[in-house]
């Protein structure tokens, strides 16, 4: 693969470039699930390619190839060039690159068991196990249980003169249970809906989540839904769980501090951003515990935003987004970094595979955790808490939303009182950030993996990381998304 990549690199190099990268990928995939008892869909697959990146005449240009023999890299790359001179017709200014260092490394993530060591059997009879508790009760009208694995390995050269070696595993697992009666399908998940739980790990993360033994309380919580009460509409205080709050941090933080968005050049499933270059260091984004960090360190944690190089080549950072309730952060790439004047990209350039172009990605974008104790989050007076995303809304420029969850609780003197079907909240970005008031502290903290972020087009679809502790928030519009 370093081979490879080399003869990629001076294949364009050698036609007379500004810049260029290569990235050679080699990947492989499993998907296990079961439905009702059965195998739902059992499916492996692998890859192998690459993709060329070049700036030439003040453009970039951009070609990939499954064909590694050198027929196929030398075609890619002449293809490369030919797009970046065709970009000329378009061009509205030359683009400039943050300067960057030159890096020899080969990095492997934490893997304690490897996943592809797993015979497929044995996930099938993990899920089915789960499967059958879940649907012990007949009032269970679907059981849905699923696991995936991913390991990529990646070389990227570059004519800085960076050759990198990085190797991902990345696992997830979870179940559902879902249980119609009356008109109206309730639905819950475990440990968190869309798939579960997403992490950079092996196998291990399927034995630590311990499916099994949570399958019971899941078909319960699921058919009581049908006999609770209406979530009431009206202002409440609200706590959320670490997982939901986690999407809440994806749509409302995540997308809005991409640069590429805020500059107008991507504005594709997600829309642009409300976070204009003049709110830097002037708005206040949230409260003063609120501080969010973008951190594609492993020592942040395990996440899908975890990795020690970017697609740049440019190596994980840290980086305050918001610190005591200012914004004070993008997430960038060398292009946007130079346009808005900043001296080094923070390295936030991902691609879903070798036949796609980097774009700025969320890595782990997460809240850190607070002082406050669990008890002390849920507090003494009247709130609603919600767990688990069921659906969720937010506008173009990612300022108002709205979001439903699984399942809540009403809560009086830190109890819960009683369950609550169909809750919803909503609101707009930096006020519900501002109506911050409590979060728990690093013994409640999770780092969550959302598998599924689409970005770009043709679309990427890529992992990302967010890390929370429970959080309450004062006074939010709650109930109006199912009320009536």
């Amino acid at each position: 693969m370093r081979d490879l990549a080399l003869r990629a690199l001076d294949a364009v190099a050698r036609r007379g470039v500004s810049y260029a990268d290569v990235r050679v990928i080699e990947s492989r995939d499993r998907d296990v699930s079961t439905k009702n008892g059965k195998a739902g869909h059992v499916s492996s697959s692998e890859s192998l390619g690459l993709g060329i990146r070049v700036l030439a005449f003040g453009c970039w240009g951009f070609a990939a190839t499954g064909d590694v023999r050198a027929e196929g890299i030398e075609s890619a790359a002449a293809l490369a060039l030919e797009i970046a001179r065709a970009g000329t017709l378009a061009q509205k200014s030359a683009i400039s690159l943050a300067p960057e260092g030159s890096y020899q490394a080969t990095w492997v993530s934490p893997c304690s068991i490897d996943p592809f060591t797993i015979p497929v059997d044995r996930n099938l009879a993990v899920l089915l196990a789960v499967d059958a508790e879940l649907r012990r009760d007949s009032a269970i009208s679907l059981a849905e249980a699923s696991m995936h694995f991913e390991r990529e390995r990646q070389v990227f050269a570059s004519t800085l003169g960076s050759l990198i070696d990085q190797t991902r595993t990345t696992s997830g697992a979870g179940f559902s249970a879902l249980c119609y009666k009356d008109g109206e399908i309730q639905k819950r998940s475990y440990p968190n809906s869309f798939g579960g739980q997403y992490q950079l790990k092996g196998y291990e993360l399927v034995e630590q989540l311990d499916l099994l033994r949570h399958a019971p309380r899941i078909a319960e919580e699921a058919i009581a839904l049908h006999s609770a009460d209406q979530c009431p509409e009206g202002v409440f205080d609200l706590v959320l769980d670490s997982s939901q709050l986690g999407l809440q941090i994806h749509e409302s933080i995540g997308h809005p501090i991409e640069l590429d968005r805020v500059l107008g050049t991507e504005a594709n499933y997600a829309g642009m951003s409300f976070l204009t270059l003049d709110q830097l260091r002037r708005l206040r984004y949230g409260s003063d515990i609120v501080n969010v960090v973008c951190d594609a360190r492993l020592e942040h944690g395990p996440g899908l935003g975890t990795f020690a190089f970017d697609d740049e080549g440019v190596p994980a950072q840290r980086t305050d987004i918001i610190r005591g309730g200012e914004f004070t952060g993008y997430m960038t790439s060398r292009e946007t970094a130079a346009a808005v004047g900043e001296t080094r990209s923070n390295g936030c350039m991902r691609a879903d595979g070798w036949a796609r172009i980097p774009l700025i990605r969320m890595t782990n974008v997460s809240l850190e955790p607070g002082r406050q104790s669990l008890e002390e989050v849920f507090g003494d007076s009247h709130a609603i808490y919600m767990e688990t995303n069921k659906s969720w809304s937010i506008d173009d420029k990612r300022y108002n939303f709205q979001f439903g969850c699984e399942i809540a609780w009403e809560m009086r003197g830190g109890k819960r009182v009683r369950m609550l079907k169909n809750p919803s909240y909503s609101g707009i970005s930096t006020e519900f950030w501002n109506a911050c008031a409590a979060i728990a502290g690093p013994e409640h903290w999770t780092l969550w993996g959302v598998p599924n972020c689409g970005k770009g087009q043709p679309e990427q679809i890529m992992g990302t990381g967010h890390g929370a502790s429970p959080s309450r928030f004062r006074q939010i519009k709650v109930g109006s998304a199912y009320a009536g």
